[in-house]
């Protein structure tokens, strides 16, 4: 099957600013962290799109808010210790630390200006149409402020602690991410005032509902109406409701080999008491509070961020979560795949007898989770003919019926090996729990190699069969968290190729044990090989001109060797497409540089996760499609443990090219990147969607039977 490449076309959408007229001799390659808050643009794109529905809406502005959130304790942070540091290090579009935050805070404050405006001025009232509301004290009518004050006495008042700041209290410590009011209050028998700080507290509800449902009031909003009751007696000026962030980024240092999780736990300890990078303060608030905060904070200007409340809308996740069906998409039900439906219909009693006769490919969340990788690993703990399980573990949720099988299967006796990531970003904590959980069952659980993060998504299950031991696998794309296994779109193949399950074994003892990486018959593993493959794909579908192909789709590229390589290709003719969801370095269509390359991000109701890499599949010469856990990015590829398999099976083949043609025909959920750096949503042509072409594919699957290729005769049953 050809995937052709799609024609191209104009779109009157509305435009980001770029980067002027770009040519051959403009900088090569955009900005990695430009790039990273480009993305922010389409989700809030998302908020303003009539036809998504409202309670959705409302779910891409709490997104976009996490996401800055992120950003500033990152990559806003990295950039601030560069120039404390006095580095001269250039960013790949050639800019220097200080410009590029420069560029970074003008992106950003534009953002928010129209998040503000989509917020306030399209959201609430729409919302309010709905009997859906945000309110402010001053809103709010006398039964509704006596209710407030019963909420404040009961819940809020008993957990609050004011701290005031004079000669024997010293500027209190202000955590990341937290809410807070400043206050300056005077007592009427002394000259000066004092600043006040009351700290939101964490472990009540942002919004507290007021009677009738659907209308809400922050939870600041009350305390600053009662700031009288904690500080009785005192004049109290005008209050000032702020918020900061703060370096979130973790340094271990290649001395810790000892005690990982030793020095992990005290790095978590010192990330409490990292620099402010942000202070965010409500806009109605005068500059007097707020120079003196950012002086206390030890930040500029340029750092102080004043928002049109209500600060911190990640609070608007309680607005998702009303139980209004009208205003939400859709339920969808994840599909047992075709091949497994016999376990579900108690037709066949094993998991491992289907995986003895075929390759399965599952495609989350459109193929049940539970039922294929979930079912593996379930299985193979209670089978008394399982010998081991071996697992890589990046991340899971907080209930994971995984984790729960591994405990169990290590409890029955089998030998249970895990790595888990310790250092996940801001999941280190909740890792840490599941290491120590698993060690207490029995389980050998490695931390995970020195200098580098472990990110690859595979299971090996060792189970003796007659006199034979066989070897079942999976390796994926996607984390094991059945949680995001029904956000999050992503790609994982179950298989008992023997050949796969060597080197799973040898992948397993080299990242558990102490040796150099070994060689793999089918297995592909950064660092050092996924590159490699990729440079060496790239470069064969060059040497075919524009009779090569190339397609691929990731979270994100920003690799130099792999761009150059791509624009090489590109100047030797060859068709080249780009699914890219978030971050991308690549200049497409500058004359003689990447003029044959097309940069498309599909943003929609599930999150776009999977990697597929597709080489050639022109003028008779078969495709080589590859999915695997890295990103075309440099810490993919040469800082994290990742994997990547090529895909063979007839039927996944042929399920992977039909994805690979939605990708790149969808009109309504795609956006592509100009030569400038702007992203301009695709114009709705044909009206093709991806992902409802894919779950009326699925559904349509689960009732007509076949092979379970999307758009064609496959099949799947709805998951129990």
């Amino acid at each position: 099957m050809t995937v052709d490449a799609p024609q191209r076309g104009g779109s009157d959408a509305p435009q980001r600013g770029g980067s002027g007229e770009p040519d051959a001799g403009s900088p090569p390659y955009f900005a990695r962290q430009l790039s990273d808050l480009d993305f922010n643009d389409r989700l809030l794109d998302l908020v303003a799109d009539p036809s998504v529905p409202l309670l959705e809406r409302v779910k891409f502005v709490a997104l976009f808010t996490e996401r800055i959130d992120e950003f500033f304790q990152v990559q806003v942070a990295g950039l601030k210790r560069q120039i404390d540091a006095g580095m001269h290090s250039r960013a790949l579009n050639g800019a220097l630390p200080d410009q590029l935050l420069a560029d970074v805070r003008a992106s950003i404050e534009r953002m928010l200006t129209r998040q503000a405006s989509l917020v306030h001025g399209t959201l609430a009232p729409e919302l309010r149409s709905q009997g859906i509301a945000v309110c402010d004290w001053a809103d709010l009518d006398d039964d509704e402020r006596v209710a407030m004050r019963e909420v404040f006495d009961r819940l809020v008042l008993p957990v609050v602690t004011p701290l005031t700041v004079d000669p024997s209290h010293p500027f209190p410590y202000i955590s990341n991410l937290s809410l807070n009011i400043g206050v300056h209050v005077r007592n009427p028998d002394e000259p000066d005032a004092r600043f006040a700080r009351v700290k939101v507290p964490p472990n009540v509800p942002r919004l507290l509902p007021l009677p009738g449902g659907g209308r809400f009031v922050p939870i600041e909003q009350i305390l600053t109406a009662f700031l009288d009751e904690l500080f009785p007696g005192m004049e109290i000026g005008d209050p000032c409701v702020f918020r900061v962030t703060r370096d979130a980024d973790l340094t271990l240092e290649d001395d810790v080999a000892d005690d990982l999780l030793l020095a992990l736990q005290e790095e978590l300890r010192r990330r409490r008491f990292l620099p402010v990078v942000r202070l965010e303060v409500d806009s109605r608030t005068s500059d007097g509070p707020v120079a003196w905060l950012a002086d206390e904070l030890g930040l500029g200007p340029a750092d102080v961020y004043r928002i049109e409340g209500p600060l911190g809308l990640d609070c608007l996740w309680t607005l998702h979560a009303l139980d209004r069906p009208d205003l939400h998409d859709p339920p969808w039900a994840p599909l047992v795949p075709r091949p497994l439906a016999p376990i579900e219909r108690g037709d066949e009693a094993s998991i491992f007898d289907i995986l003895d006769r075929q390759d399965v490919l599952v495609h989350h969340p459109y193929d049940s989770f539970s039922a294929s990788v979930e079912e593996l690993v379930s299985e193979a703990a209670d089978d008394p003919y399982v010998l081991a399980i071996k697992q890589c573990l990046y991340r899971t949720s907080g209930d994971s019926p995984v984790v729960a099988a591994l405990v169990r299967a290590a409890e029955h006796g089998k030998q249970v090996a895990v790595l888990v990531e310790v250092t996940a970003r801001f999941d280190e904590e909740a890792n840490i729990g599941w290491a120590r959980t698993l060690e207490e069952a029995g389980a050998h659980v490695v931390y995970g190699l020195l200098g580098l993060k472990t990110h690859a998504k595979t299971t090996l299950v060792v189970r003796h069969v007659g006199d034979d031991v066989r070897r079942y696998c999976h390796v994926g794309t996607g984390n094991y968290n059945p949680k995001t296994a029904r956000m999050y779109e992503d790609l994982g193949l179950l298989s008992s190729r023997p050949a796969l399950g060597a080197d799973l074994t040898r992948f397993f003892n080299y990242i558990t044990g102490f040796s150099h990486p070994p060689d793999y018959e089918e297995l592909v593993t950064s660092p050092g090989g996924i590159r490699a493959s990729m440079l060496e794909h790239i470069a064969a579908e060059a040497a075919h001109g524009p009779d090569g192909r190339i397609v691929l789709k990731a979270n994100g590229l920003d690799d130099p060797e792999i761009i150059d390589a791509l624009y090489e290709a590109s100047a030797a003719g060859v068709p080249i497409d780009l699914v890219i969801r978030g971050i991308c370095c690549l200049r497409p269509g500058i004359p003689g540089r990447s003029d044959t390359i097309r940069v498309r991000s599909i943003v929609g109701r599930f999150l776009e996760h999977s990697r597929i890499f597709r080489f050639g599949g022109t003028g008779g010469r078969p495709a080589r499609i590859f999915i695997g856990s890295a990103d075309l990015r440099r810490r993919n590829l040469d800082r994290r443990v990742e994997a990547m398999i090529a895909i063979d099976d007839p039927v996944a083949v042929a399920k992977l090219e039909r994805i690979v043609e939605l990708n790149l025909a969808d009109d309504s959920q795609a956006w592509e990147l100009g030569p400038d750096g702007v992203w301009t949503r695709c114009p709705s042509v044909t009206g093709a969607d991806l992902q409802a072409s894919l779950r009326a594919a699925a559904y349509e699957e689960s009732v007509g039977g076949g092979d379970g290729v999307p758009g064609g005769p496959g099949a799947g049953t709805p998951a129990s």
